[in-house]
């Protein structure tokens, strides 16, 4: 079954949300965190995505107190990322009751170490995100450092550099797509999910409707990341989780 993670973005410990990843085009949301994250527990939510953008644009963790607080007080299972770069970092996150960490900007740079923190820790305790984007042949390319760089290998190649690992949960953002509300890439989830069916893939970015929900449940993805579309009230969490 399809799980519907509503997210948190923070940045100055607040809630916020960015177009197509730009730090420039911020929308700042006046609610509490832990607030937010007790209305979506209310609402029938069991997954929770925060990312600390704060930590992310300087590339070291600076919301893990109060990301361990929406975890302890909420009583949702949190995955979280943003800025994470060193295995002490997980730890904390992890003893402090987060169920699994998102690595970004490392799966690219460090994969020898990923995949041996992925074996250390188990593959239930990490996710891997890759923020990709299209070339002219319709190939996906993770980017990274703010996605202004598009790296060498494609998401097929990275993908099965890390299969030995014992990779279990992926989450993969069309960055085109973030933010836009226009629908997501479903594509190219679809060909993740013909080409690893045993993959956890987590969907993110484009979803501004219910039918853009329903289109994406029909792929049978492990979870939907929503975001935006929450906050801008186009539907309620309740709606998503039910349709």
């Amino acid at each position: 079954m399809t799980s519907i993670f509503p997210a948190i973005d923070l940045m100055d410990g607040g809630c916020v949300r960015l177009l197509k990843g730009d730090f420039n085009q911020r929308t700042n949301y006046d609610a509490d965190p832990i607030e937010v994250a007790k209305s979506f527990k209310a609402a029938g939510a069991e997954w929770l995505h925060v990312v600390d953008l704060d930590g992310a644009k300087n590339a070291k963790a600076e919301q893990s107190d109060l990301i361990i607080r929406i975890a302890q007080e909420s009583g949702l299972r949190v995955q979280t990322g943003g800025g994470i770069r060193e295995r002490a970092q997980i730890d904390r996150l992890l003893q402090g009751g987060i169920e699994r960490v998102v690595i970004g900007s490392l799966v690219l740079k460090e994969p020898v170490l990923i995949r041996r923190w992925i074996q250390d820790l188990g593959p239930d305790k990490i996710v891997l995100a890759l923020d990709v984007k299209m070339d002219a042949q319709g190939v996906p390319y993770p980017t990274s450092h703010g996605w202004k760089e598009t790296g060498e290998k494609s998401l097929w190649q990275l993908m099965n550099e890390y299969g030995p690992s014992g990779l279990e949960t992926m989450l993969v953002t069309d960055i085109d797509k973030d933010g836009v509300q226009k629908g997501s890439n479903e594509k190219l989830y679809k060909m993740i999910r013909d080409e690893y069916p045993s993959l956890n893939l987590i969907t993110s970015g484009g979803v501004g409707t219910l039918a853009h929900v329903k289109s994406l449940k029909k792929l049978k993805p492990h979870g939907i990341i929503i975001g935006k579309a929450l906050y801008e009230n186009n539907f309620t969490l309740e709606e998503a989780i039910a349709c």
